[in-house]
């Protein structure tokens, strides 16, 4: 039976996750709201309406929150074209579906913003499908981006791997019955990635790559 690789984007295979914070930051205080960076760089890997709510309480006006999510959006389109892959991103997913396993991204972004990190990663001869925000209505650390992505590999929980950056990440995968293996490329403490359900853990997918032979994702696993 085929076996599945999952992965998130930001932060594990597009090194952004430090972009969204500046420009969630820039959102957040254009509209009179002060949050600290910290504060944004945990809750990155959220959809815009989890990580609004998260961060301004569930109080929030529906309005404002559409109106944050835009300027986010119109903020962080000014990178799409200079986005930075992290290192052997695109050479883990051709390794991978040499291996045999179908590629399959599971992902909070969508639209124009998806195509720009795929053309970041420069694979998409090794992917097989992708789950993105537009394809289910709860995002991460909901199991549905992950449940979603297995659908599309075609294969059952017990076979798959799903590799990411965030806490929200790795209890969305947990959740979903995967192995979940975390990378530190997004900024997330490693104690707080173990804590949240991850199997295996990794600098980045560089690493990963390197040790591919003993990590979950082991040709033959």
């Amino acid at each position: 039976m085929e076996r599945a690789a999952l992965f998130d984007v930001d932060g594990t295979l597009v090194d952004t996750n430090h972009l969204h914070v500046t420009t969630w930051w820039e959102a957040f205080r254009q509209a009179g709201h002060e949050v600290p960076m910290h504060a944004v760089h945990r809750a990155i890997g959220l959809g815009s309406e989890d990580l609004i709510a998260h961060l301004l309480g569930e109080g929030r006006d529906q309005d404002e929150a559409d109106a944050l999510s835009q300027a986010h959006k119109t903020l962080y389109a000014t990178y799409f074209e200079r986005l930075p892959a992290l290192q052997d991103a695109g050479r883990l997913l051709r390794r991978l579906a040499d291996d045999g396993w179908a590629v399959v991204l599971a992902t909070s972004a969508g639209g124009a913003e998806l195509g720009a990190l795929r053309r970041a990663i420069d694979a998409d001869d090794a992917i097989r499908a992708t789950a993105s925000a537009d394809d289910v209505e709860r995002g991460k650390p909901a199991p549905e981006p992950v449940e979603h992505a297995l659908e599309l590999a075609g294969v059952p929980a017990e076979r798959a791997v799903f590799v990411g950056d965030t806490v929200w990440d790795m209890r969305a995968g947990t959740k979903a019955g995967v192995r979940s293996v975390g990378v530190l490329s997004g900024g997330i403490p490693r104690a707080d990635l173990e804590e949240a359900g991850a199997v295996a853990i990794y600098r980045d997918v560089a690493q990963l790559l390197a040790e591919l032979t003993d990590s979950p994702l082991a040709p033959g696993e």
